[in-house]
């Protein structure tokens, strides 16, 4: 009986002293350009107070992962004193709005600030639409990067109208139907136009069905659309 009870204390105090064993470090893994470590240390701080073996790794999960840049996150325990937190960082693609990001995967990010941001295109669109406005947005960009344009803006309205804005200030609006057969069937007209020409429009109006309107910039010189139509003329008379 004595010996029973003695092996019985053994085996209690090594089970406290594994189950007492305090974390002693907490290793961060990722290339991070926007998320600070300090901002996870505020996170993790409370959460890892406790013993290796009573931490709470989906508790530490949920709260890395709701961080504003946090894109994926893996948490795991290293013996003997170790927690490792792998976290991939979410890459801003476009302004959402005023206040927002999106990333290259169609996630909304809000950080305190998007001051740095200033550089990217902005996107507006419906609420909860910004993947499928982001997917547009792609498809618009590359069809303006065949005639070396850049995109400054693009917006899709709560009745799915498009309109864009180009980095020189040129504004195209393309109503809700066949938006991109018509922002297609501008470029190509513009292979008639001189550069110069190009520059002085202020606004293409495109939701007509067999043509589109401008307005140009203020003292733009009316143009002889008839030589540019038939360049021919010119020469022949």
């Amino acid at each position: 009986m004595i010996t029973m009870l003695l092996l019985a204390g053994l085996v209690w105090m090594v089970g406290y002293g594994v189950k007492s064993i305090p974390i002693k470090y907490v290793r961060t893994e990722g290339v991070f350009q926007y998320l600070s470590k300090d901002e996870i240390k505020t996170a993790l701080q409370p959460l890892v107070m406790s013993s290796f073996f009573d931490a709470d790794m989906q508790a530490i999960h949920q709260a890395v992962s709701e961080l504003a840049w946090v894109d994926t996150v893996s948490v795991k325990r290293v013996w003997p004193d170790a927690i490792d937190i792998k976290i991939r960082e979410k890459k801003p693609y476009v302004r959402w709005g005023q206040h927002s990001l999106v990333s290259t995967r169609g996630e909304i990010i809000t950080p305190k600030n998007i001051d740095q941001f200033k550089y990217l295109p902005i996107l507006q669109g419906p609420d909860q639409q910004q993947l499928k406005t982001l997917e547009i947005m792609k498809g618009v960009n590359t069809a303006l990067a065949d005639q070396s344009m850049k995109m400054a803006e693009f917006a899709i309205n709560d009745r799915w109208a498009w309109k864009i804005k180009l980095t020189t200030g040129l504004e195209i609006l393309l109503g809700r139907n066949e938006q991109l057969k018509k922002l297609q069937r501008f470029l190509k007209t513009l292979e008639v136009l001189e550069q110069e020409q190009v520059e002085k429009m202020a606004i293409v109006d495109l939701r007509y069905p067999n043509g589109y309107a401008v307005s140009w910039k203020p003292d733009t010189e009316e143009i002889d659309w008839k030589k540019i139509a038939d360049p021919q003329h010119e020469i022949d008379g």
